[in-house]
C-alpha cells in the first residue's frame, strides 16, 4: 500500500479515518494510513477507549478488519466493558470482522536467556491477521513489554522490529503508553515508531474533571495543535475542534418570531434574523427564561426542532412553570421537536460544556437554541474564561445557521450597559428587561439596546405576564420618569374617564349645533315662506297693472273710432 497518494496538485500523505467524532477534522483526515500512531496519556485518560473506537469503527463504518492486543486486559473483559457502549463490539467479534486477543506477560514465568525476540508475538499477530485480513490493528499497553523484560536494549530493538514488520504489511496501527515523568511515554517509544503522536489528558481543576486531547506531531502532515476536550459517552468519544471555527459563514435575510408579538413590532416588525444571535439580560424576575420559552414556543409551532440548554431548572420545573403564562411546551416535547438539556454548570468544565453543546446540536441538529443562564457559566471559570468559551459557541452555532438566545443575570439592580460575562459586544441582538419601582411596586419594562442590520424601536415597553402569555403594553412618562404597574392602570382610567367625559361633552354641544341648525333651518323657511308670498302678491299687482293699461288701451281706440264716425 502507498503511503502518499497523489492527484493534480503536490503528494498527500494518505490517511485512515478513525470515524471519532471530531478527531477526523483535526487530524486533517485521519491517522496515517499504513503507519504507527502513538496514544499516550494517564490513567483514565480515555487510551484504551480511543484504539478500541478505532478498530471498531474502522470494521463497521469503513470496511477494514481490525485486531485488538491487549496486554493488560483479557478479551471477556474488554467485551464486557465495551458493551454498554453503542458500538457493537459483539456483533462485530461474532462477523469475525474483529479479534480481540489478549497476550499475557507474566515477568515470574520468563527466564532470559541469550538472545531475546519477539517472533512468539510475531506469529500470533499473524494469525490473527491473516484470519481475517485485518488492515488495522490497535496495541495496549505496549509498556507492559517492558515490565516484562529486563534486557531494554534489545526489547526496544524488538520493539522497533514489530512496527516495521506491520508496516510493511500495509496494516495501520494504534499503539498506547503510559505518559512518563519529563517526556510522552515512559519508554521514550515516540522517538522511533509513531509517526503520529496524540496525547490525551484526563485533568482536575477545582474539583472539575476534563478530558483533553492533542496531536503533537504528526509527520508528512497539517493538523490542529490545539488541545480539545472531549467526551466519552454511549456513543463514544466525541472530540470538539474548538479552534476550527472561524468567522466563514452566511448569513439569512429571513426573520424568525421572538415568539411575542409586540416584541416582533419593535425588531423591525418581524422578529430576530434567522441565523443571528440575541442576549437577554436582567435580573433576577424580570422574566428572561419566559422570553426566552416563548422564542422555542414560536420555533416548535412553525414545526422547527429546538434546543434548551438550561443551567438552573429541570425541564419539569421550566414546563409546569410556564404553563402559569400560557405557554404549554409539554406538547413540543412529545413530538420531538423540543429538547431539553440540564446540567449544572459545576459538574464539569467550560470546555466540557461546549463540547457537550457541540454534540447536542450534532445529534438533534436544531433550527433555534436557548443557553439559559450564560452567566452562570461564571461559577466553572472565570469572566474571561467564560466569555472565550462562549465566543467559540457563537461562531459555531452561526456556522450551522442556528438562531441562539442567550440569557444573562445581570447581578445590578440598576440596568447597566454591561453583562456579567461580558459577551454583548459580539451578540447581534441585545434586549434588556429592567425593575422598575414605583407607587409600592416592582413592574418589568423592556427595550432594545440594539439589534445589528434592523430598524429597531428605542422605546421602553412595559412587559407583562399573563395568564394567556407575554404582552407589551406602552409605559407612561410622568413627572417623575417611567409610571408602570397600578400607576399606569389608575393613569390609563383616569384617561379614559376624561375621554368618556369629553366624549360626553361633544355629544352635548353637538345636539345643541343640531338644535341650533335645526332653528335656523326652520327660521330661513319661514322666510322663504314670507319672501314667497310678497313675491306673489307683487306679481299679482303687476298683472292688474297691466291689466289698467291694456283697458285704457282699449278705451282709447273705442273713443277714436266714436269720433271718427261723427
Amino acid at each position: 500500500m502507498q503511503d502518499y497518494e497523489k492527484g493534480n496538485g503536490p503528494a498527500t500523505l494518505a490517511k485512515a479515518m478513525t470515524g471519532i467524532r471530531g478527531l477526523d477534522e483535526i487530524a486533517k483526515g485521519g491517522f496515517p494510513l499504513g503507519r504507527t500512531t502513538l496514544v499516550c496519556g494517564g490513567p483514565g485518560s480515555g487510551k484504551t477507549h480511543l484504539s478500541m473506537e478505532f478498530i471498531l469503527k474502522g470494521a463497521a463504518r469503513f470496511g477494514e478488519p481490525g485486531v485488538f492486543v491487549s496486554f493488560e486486559e483479557s478479551a471477556e473483559e474488554l467485551r464486557q466493558n465495551f458493551a454498554s457502549f453503542d458500538l457493537g463490539i459483539e456483533k462485530l467479534v461474532e462477523d469475525k470482522r474483529v479479534i480481540i486477543d489478549h497476550v499475557v506477560i507474566d515477568p515470574g514465568h520468563i527466564v532470559e536467556s541469550g538472545e531475546y525476540d519477539l517472533e512468539g508475538l510475531f506469529v500470533r499477530l499473524s494469525e490473527d491477521v491473516e484470519a481475517i485480513g485485518a488492515k488495522r490493528i490497535a496495541l495496549d499497553t505496549i509498556e507492559s513489554l517492558f515490565s516484562g523484560f529486563g534486557n531494554e536494549a534489545i526489547l526496544r530493538a524488538e520493539v522497533r522490529r514489530l512496527f516495521q514488520w506491520l508496516k510493511k504489511k500495509g496494516i495501520t496501527a494504534v499503539v498506547t503508553g503510559e505518559r512518563g515523568e519529563g517526556r510522552l511515554t515512559r519508554q521514550g517509544l515516540e522517538e522511533y515508531i509513531a509517526d503520529c503522536v496524540l496525547m490525551l489528558d484526563h485533568r482536575v481543576s477545582d474539583q472539575i474533571a476534563t478530558r483533553r486531547l492533542r496531536i503533537v506531531k504528526y509527520r508528512g502532515s497539517g493538523h490542529g495543535g490545539d488541545e480539545f476536550p472531549f467526551l466519552i459517552d454511549r456513543e463514544g468519544i466525541s472530540v470538539f475542534p474548538i479552534t476550527s471555527v472561524g468567522y466563514e459563514y452566511s448569513v439569512s435575510e429571513e426573520r424568525v418570531s421572538s415568539g411575542v408579538p409586540r416584541l416582533d413590532i419593535m425588531l423591525g416588525g418581524t422578529g430576530y434574523y434567522r441565523g443571528s444571535t440575541v442576549l437577554i439580560s436582567g435580573t433576577a424576575g424580570t422574566g428572561k427564561t419566559c422570553l426566552a420559552s416563548s422564542f422555542v414556543d414560536a420555533a416548535c409551532r412553525r414545526g422547527e426542532r429546538a434546543l434548551y440548554v438550561a443551567m438552573e431548572e429541570s425541564t419539569e420545573q421550566i414546563t409546569r412553570n410556564m404553563k402559569s403564562v400560557g405557554l404549554d411546551l409539554a406538547p413540543h416535547l412529545g413530538k420531538g421537536l423540543l429538547h431539553f438539556h440540564c446540567s449544572r454548570p459545576p459538574l464539569c468544565g467550560l470546555e466540557m460544556h461546549l463540547a457537550q453543546i457541540y454534540k447536542l446540536v450534532q445529534d438533534f441538529e436544531p433550527s433555534v437554541m436557548v443557553l439559559d443562564p450564560l452567566s452562570n457559566l461564571i461559577d466553572v471559570g472565570t469572566s474571561r474564561e467564560a466569555k472565550a468559551m462562549l465566543a467559540r459557541l457563537i461562531h459555531f452555532l452561526r456556522t450551522k445557521s442556528i438562531t441562539a438566545l442567550f440569557t444573562s443575570l445581570s447581578l445590578s439592580s440598576q440596568m447597566q450597559e454591561q453583562t456579567e460575562v461580558g459577551v454583548s459586544s459580539i451578540m447581534d441582538t441585545w434586549i434588556c428587561l429592567e425593575l422598575v419601582r414605583i407607587g409600592g411596586e416592582r413592574n418589568r419594562t423592556v427595550h432594545i439596546v440594539k439589534s445589528r442590520g434592523m430598524n429597531h424601536s428605542n422605546q421602553v415597553r412595559e412587559f407583562v405576564m399573563t395568564d394567556t402569555g407575554v404582552e407589551l403594553v406602552d409605559v407612561y412618562l410622568g413627572p417623575r420618569g417611567v409610571i408602570t404597574g397600578s400607576a399606569r392602570a389608575a393613569l390609563e382610567a383616569q384617561e379614559r374617564i376624561q375621554v368618556e367625559r369629553r366624549g360626553r361633552e361633544a355629544d352635548r354641544l353637538r345636539a345643541l349645533l343640531d338644535g341650533k341648525k335645526r332653528l335656523v333651518e326652520a327660521r330661513m323657511a319661514i322666510l322663504q315662506a314670507e319672501y314667497e308670498a310678497e313675491e306673489e302678491e307683487f306679481r299679482r299687482s303687476l298683472l292688474d297693472a297691466e291689466e289698467e293699461r291694456e283697458s285704457a288701451d282699449d278705451l282709447r281706440d273705442v273713443m277714436a273710432r266714436i269720433r271718427k264716425s261723427e
